[in-house]
């Protein structure tokens, strides 16, 4: 049985992607049209009750529903990949990049600018909320800007910390913020990583890679 993964392009789950082609592992990619409601509809709400990408479905039928699970599982279960730094200390800030990339970069800046009308159906407040996603998004980077200073990866080689990074980076390229340029040396070395490019050119993104 091949694991199965429930994905949307150019989502948060372009990052676990990444990773399943960083493993070589087979599965089974399932799109998920979030725009037509599918997270809401009954047969994947039985897979995943929270109605959330992405979602691996390991082959022994267990489901993982969400970035960071599913992250730090890849990096456990394959060990010659080097998704996870050997040193504690290493893990550690690989472990509290990635979170801050999801849970404050993506989670509290990213949807205030993508999910505005969830924060308020006032149209005059929303551009508030969205003023708010956008400085929440900048700050973000401006610290991580930080922690990547002569690096070329959040630690001495890719992890999955990268993969996180690199979708909030991909985001903030599509609406034009401007990365600040350790942020954006990192973007780019990500972008001409192979994993990568394979990933954006199945998803749709290829034209990227056309010069």
């Amino acid at each position: 049985m091949n694991m199965k993964f429930y994905m949307t392009p150019g989502s948060c789950s372009t990052g676990i992607h990444i990773l399943l082609e960083e493993v070589g592992e087979i599965f089974e990619a399932h799109l998920v049209n979030l725009l037509a409601g599918d997270q809401n509809k009954e047969d994947y709400r039985q897979i995943n009750p929270k109605g959330t990408i992405p979602t691996l479905i390991r082959k022994d039928g267990f489901a993982l529903t969400d970035f960071i699970s599913i992250a730090w599982w890849l990096g456990k279960t394959y060990p010659k990949q080097r998704l996870l730094p050997a040193s504690l200390e290493d893990e550690l800030q690989v472990l509290e990049t990635m979170n801050y990339a999801v849970n404050t970069i993506h989670g509290q800046g990213f949807t205030r600018i993508f999910t505005t009308d969830k924060y308020s159906s006032d149209e005059n407040e929303q551009e508030n909320v969205k003023a708010r996603g956008n400085y929440i998004v900048r700050q973000g980077f401006e610290y991580i800007d930080k922690q990547l200073h002569s690096k070329d990866y959040v630690t001495d080689h890719f992890s999955i910390a990268d993969a996180a990074l690199f979708y909030v980076e991909f985001w903030a390229d599509r609406i034009d913020i401007d990365l600040p340029a350790n942020c954006q040396h990192h973007y780019q070395r990500m972008l001409n990583r192979l994993s990568v490019s394979q990933v954006l050119s199945e998803e749709g993104y290829g034209a990227m890679f056309a010069n």
